[in-house]
């Protein structure tokens, strides 16, 4: 036991004269005197040149160094300055072996880092180079190997920070390759009480200024942190960001970022929290709850995200951006989103996901795979208005341009479609909408179904009512070659034209219930490449229907007249024709479609047609006949004999579809000659029949009286 006593007392007598070692050393050694070797040692081992202007101060208890008015240059340009340095720790926790900083002060801090031309940083070039035959990887494993020594084994530091200042920071960034100039400048840092494993308080500010683009943003962070002896958990609490930005991004305005709420993570568990997470930019505010189970490749989450009902309108005018102008000043003024998040490792699923655009509302689910980034979604919507958000026309500008004029135009035609973007794109989309108006057309119950795999992108079903019928299409993009190849299919059953032509392009001048079947297809990524190479078929039927705004029973009875060289006493011709069916089919080959069986029943006639459709120059060229079969007006004039009977009245419809409909068909005089042929046959026919019939009828009479006579010899013979 005595033994143990003066191996006691020899080592606290030890520590007692180390004490008093140092305590005299510092009160004897002035280290201002020792300033030139420093600085000398400094430009020995850098590239950089040490000016220790102020005063070096050091201090016993707490154990402290103070620097004041330091400034390091590097090949004759400030690199690195700052007006003091406080470190101190506190002595009796070294010997305890907790070590405790007691104060940490840095005030004045000013960096400069600088890129050149060649795309080089100025603090590449604080160390000398390597000398010859000195490896880097040598040296830089040898560094590995020593951190991987300082890290193994040890037990967890009872770190200890009583103060940390720093204030009046700056640092100067500048790329002279690109012209870029960041400055953080009014950094300050405050914290107190730094403990692992208690929460302490910290505060944050600064200043962020850009060039390319002019850029300025000031900031102030305050929170609660907290973290573990162990460095694997942290926290955070009662979070509080401000951020004010102002600039070219926000056209001059100031604009206020923030972020609000709590977070914790567990590196050891892979886990983490965001509880009452808040972080809004104008009037905008996303909220959520959510916890994170697995740091890799396949995180679970569940929880909460939702946007607060605000306006896109009066956002875009906070941030400084254009207005959208609407057609109705009132949308776009109440929008919202919320889900629910969950779903298996790796997998997001979003559930009783809301979004609201103004009065329609959006409701389903959806998931993306964090593995193969698909992406599922099952929306239905109830009713949306898309009319209400066009732009308005213009004052004066006409409201439908002529389709036959080509655009301005603004520059080489750009390609349609992303392609690398389409082949990564692995999808399975279902969306349904109650009611859709869109170019003034209402059609109901929307279904719509698109898929996406390995570069073929297929809307496997678009469907939905309208005016009393209903249609159906299908699409599919071959995206998998640098031409991709496309194929449409549609079905439209029993449409009504004549409202659907008068919503849409205020056209009425057809009528009936339409039938159309598409099939075409096409290659290409631009329009025009589409149109060129489009190939297909387009066969069509309108029953019950009428011919508005023109009147072919006229233009029949006008060819009529002339043969019976008469003049038309009817004044009233109406100004619709009716039909009870019209057919035809029309080949699609690039711009043009060509039809050659155009027919429809009429009343006393027979419309047959011909012609093509011009659909890049908005034109139409069509040969009509109206083949007279029956009576077809009560007009003197235009009664039917045996002369106009099966003749055909020719009629031309010619001109740019998109301008006046009414006018493009009329009388067509130049093939009104093969009618007159046609009626003279008619005619030369009736006369050779004529004298047919009455050379029958003398030999018909004959041959009666003859044979009354040879029975009339008979009978006389036979009565006497």
């Amino acid at each position: 036991m005595k033994a143990v006593r003066y191996v006691l007392i020899a080592v606290v007598a030890l520590i007692i004269l180390a004490v008093a070692a140092v305590a005299i050393a510092m009160a004897v050694i002035n280290p201002n005197d020792y300033k030139p070797q420093i600085e000398q040692a400094v430009e020995d081992a850098t590239n950089l040149d040490l000016v220790l202007e102020g005063d070096i101060g050091w201090s016993f208890i707490p154990l402290g160094l103070e620097l004041n008015s330091v400034e390091a240059t590097l090949e004759g340009d400030r690199f690195v300055a700052l007006e003091r340095l406080v470190a101190q720790i506190d002595f009796w926790s070294l010997i305890a072996m907790s070590p405790q900083v007691n104060t940490f002060v840095l005030d004045g801090l000013d960096a400069r880092l600088e890129v050149d031309e060649q795309g080089n940083g100025n603090w590449t070039r604080i160390m000398p180079e390597k000398a010859a035959g000195e490896s880097p990887e040598e040296t830089a494993g040898t560094q590995d190997e020593q951190a991987q020594d300082d890290q193994g084994g040890g037990e967890a530091l009872n770190f200890n920070v009583e103060n940390v200042q720093i204030s009046n920071a700056q640092v100067h960034y500048t790329d002279k390759s690109t012209g870029q100039s960041v400055t953080l400048d009014n950094f300050t840092v405050s914290a107190s009480n730094i403990t692992l494993g208690s929460e302490f308080p910290l505060e944050i500010g600064f200043r962020v200024a850009t060039t390319q683009p002019t850029f300025e943003v000031d900031g102030s962070i305050s929170a609660r942190l907290a973290a573990n002896e162990a460095l694997n958990e942290f926290a955070v609490s009662g979070l509080n960001a401000v951020f004010d930005m102002t600039g070219e991004p926000f056209g001059g305005k100031e604009v206020t970022a923030e972020l609000k709420g709590s977070a914790t993570a567990n590196l050891e568990n892979e886990t983490a929290t965001l509880s009452g997470f808040t972080a809004s930019l104008a009037n905008l505010s996303l909220n959520t709850d959510l916890n994170i189970n697995g740091f890799g490749d396949k995180p679970t989450l569940s929880g909460e995200v939702s946007i607060s009902e605000f306006s896109l309108k009066n956002l875009l005018d906070k941030l400084g951006q254009p207005a959208v102008e609407t057609r109705d000043a009132d949308v776009l003024e109440a929008v919202s989103f919320s889900t629910g998040i969950g779903g298996q490792a790796g997998k997001v699923e979003l559930t009783d996901l809301t979004f609201k655009l103004d009065d329609t509302t959006f409701n389903g689910s959806g998931s993306y795979n964090l593995a193969d980034t698909g992406i599922v979604f099952n929306l239905q919507g109830d009713q949306l208005n898309a009319d209400r958000y066009l732009p308005p026309a213009a004052e004066g500008e006409p409201e439908e341009a002529t389709a036959s004029e080509e655009p301005a135009a603004t520059g080489p035609e750009g390609d349609l479609l992303p392609l690398e973007t389409i082949r990564s794109l692995l999808l399975d989309i279902d969306l349904g909408l109650g009611q859709l108006i869109v170019s003034n057309l209402t059609i109901n119950e929307i279904k719509a179904s698109t898929t996406a795999k390995n570069g073929l992108l297929k809307v496997d079903e678009f469907s939905g009512k309208l005016y009393e019928g209903s249609f159906g299409a299908n699409v599919t993009i071959d995206a998998r070659s640098d031409n991709p190849k496309w194929s449409v299919g549609s079905d439209v059953t029993n449409v009504q034209t004549l409202p659907l032509l008068t919503d849409l392009a205020e056209v009425d001048m057809l009528g009936g219930g339409a039938n159309l079947k598409v099939n075409a297809t096409t290659t290409g990524n631009r329009i025009s490449a589409l149109r060129s190479n489009a190939d297909g078929q387009i066969s069509f039927n309108l029953a019950e229907g009428e011919f508005r705004r023109m009147n072919l029973t006229r233009m029949a009875c006008q060819g009529i007249a002339l043969v019976n060289q008469d003049e038309l006493t009817t004044t009233d011709w109406g100004t619709s024709t009716p039909f009870n069916d019209m057919s035809g089919t029309l080949d699609i080959n690039g711009n043009t479609l060509n039809n050659t069986d155009l027919v429809a029943a009429l009343a006393g006639m027979r419309l047959e047609g011909n012609g093509t459709v011009d659909m890049k120059q908005s034109q139409i060229d069509y040969e009509v006949g109206l083949r007279i079969v029956g009576e077809i007006h009560r007009d003197n004039a235009c009664r039917v004999t045996e002369y106009v009977e099966n003749a055909v009245i020719p009629v031309e419809c010619r001109g740019n579809f998109a301008e006046d409909p009414a006018g493009l068909c009329s009388f067509d005089g130049s093939r009104f000659r093969d009618t007159l042929k046609t009626m003279a046959e008619n005619a030369a026919k009736a006369k050779a029949r004529e004298e047919v019939d009455k050379a029958r009828d003398k030999v018909e009479e004959k041959a009666k009286e003859k044979l009354q006579d040879e029975l009339g010899d008979k009978l006389k013979g036979l009565f006497n």
